[in-house]
């Protein structure tokens, strides 16, 4: 196993990664894409690891915390930081991964527990990861908050929304594994060389079944060492967000307004869609964000793009019903995103939903401004939570001079659903194949 100059090995690098996550509470995405990117130089087989471990771990850490509750007299929220990151690191390798034998992962977790200062915890930790290996066959959970690893309250919040099975169905969503999900900019290269270009590196590459440029990718390392990702032949980008930019049906010469736009995958297809003409402005609220922006612009070299730092919440007076098209992809809850930033379980509580969906409000109430009257203003948010979905698009309409825009036949043939038709759609992962997507697309009138 690989080991960095300090000495680190890769299980030990994993565990400082969950720390960050778990105990000083960073973004899990920002820390596993910046440790990824720093130990480029790792073998695949064991970024692999670090990234299957983290994700895993925060995926599964309700009925992980479960699990050591039952065998260890230590309760997790009493145990030191360091062990209870380690040991839950440790349980989800015994739990989910066949390939690693129980007695390494035990021997493993000892040494580092020494490693770390904590000998006098070396026994505790061989103690609960040994029994839990012994009895892991006889596990068994009856409640769907930990059997999927789910918080109470986001389960009972569903459950006055969805059946019963469409609420499973998007419990198994969230915890498989999924491919890498792109988007092609087709007006930079054709189709068919973009996936000669992957699969000449060796990339597994499958066709979307709903979007004829999107691709499911499989088997690379790294985003980055493929030619097509240098080149801005691709942005990764979800299929749900993907609609986004054809829900919009931008018309050449329009002017468009990304309004929170980081890191800029919707942005980036409006101006592809445009093939060079118009423009498109994104924004976002902080240089860093912005700087996302412009490295994913820079890497496709659009022309007619261009990023700036801009607060929402504040009216660019100079904007003004300017815009053919404005989106407005606000903050919100991720609830649609669990299967890619799984720590939103840990972060998220029940009463920061109506601070959100007010603040969606907020900006709203400021960004409408910008669209020219016969313009459009798309919102969209990666939640499935009525709220801030379906509550604020009608708040929105009787609020502003908007009408629904009927968007049946703009999202391919193989996407259709009765809401369409008044201007919104709500995909729910599980029954469609991406994230937990809403988008409405309303016109102004006057």
């Amino acid at each position: 196993m690989t080991k960095e100059k300090s000495g680190k090995n890769v299980r030990e690098l994993t565990l400082d990664i969950l720390y960050e996550i778990l105990e000083e509470g960073a973004f899990s995405h920002v820390v596993l894409s910046q440790a990824l990117s720093k130990y480029q130089y790792f073998e695949k087989s064991d970024r692999a690891f670090i990234t299957r471990v983290t994700v895993g771990t925060l995926e599964y850490l309700i009925q992980i915390d479960f699990v050591l509750d039952q065998f260890s007299k230590t309760k997790t929220e009493k145990m030191k930081p360091l062990i209870r990151t380690l040991l839950r690191m440790s349980v989800y390798q015994i739990l989910y991964m066949d390939r690693i034998p129980d007695s390494a992962v035990c021997n493993e977790a000892v040494k580092l527990a020494e490693k770390r200062r904590f000998q006098g915890l070396k026994g505790f930790v061989n103690g609960v990861l040994r029994t839990i290996s012994r009895e892991k066959e006889n596990l068994t959970f009856s409640d769907d908050s930990i059997a999927f690893s789910m918080p109470s309250w986001i389960l009972s919040l569903w459950k006055e929304t969805y059946d019963q099975s469409v609420i499973r169905k998007m419990l198994t969503w969230f915890l498989s594994e999924k491919p890498m999900m792109v988007r092609l900019n087709t007006s930079l290269a054709k189709k068919e060389d973009i996936i000669k270009s992957l699969k000449d590196q060796e990339v597994l590459v499958k066709e979307s079944p709903f979007l004829d440029t999107v691709l499911w990718l499989e088997g690379f390392d790294h985003i980055e060492s493929l030619l097509a990702f240098q080149k801005g032949w691709l942005q990764v980008q979800d299929l749900s967000s993907c609609l986004v930019g054809l829900a919009a049906n931008p018309q050449e010469g329009d002017v468009v307004l990304d309004v929170c736009g980081a890191p800029g995958g919707k942005a980036l297809h409006i101006a592809d869609l445009l093939k060079g003409t118009g423009h498109v402005q994104v924004r976002d609220v902080s240089e860093q964000k912005v700087n996302l922006i412009n490295e994913n612009i820079d890497r496709s070299g659009f022309s007619n793009l261009t990023a700036q730092v801009w607060d929402a919440l504040v009216l660019d007076e100079a904007f003004l019903e300017k815009a053919d098209i404005v989106l407005a992809d606000l903050p919100c809850s991720g609830l649609g995103i669990l299967g890619k930033k799984p720590d939103i379980k840990q972060k998220m509580k029940p009463e920061a939903l109506a601070s959100l969906a007010k603040l969606q409000r907020e900006i709203l109430s400021v960004v409408w401004q910008y669209v020219k009257p016969g313009g459009i203003l798309i919102y969209s948010t990666c939640t499935i939570d009525k709220q801030e979905n379906e509550e604020n698009m009608t708040w929105f309409l009787e609020q502003f001079p908007f009408q629904p825009v009927d968007i049946q036949g703009r999202l391919g043939e193989k996407l259709n659903c009765e809401t369409m038709k008044e201007g919104y759609l709500q995909l729910l992962p599980g029954l469609y194949p991406c994230d937990g997507f809403f988008l409405s697309v309303m016109q102004r009138v006057s």
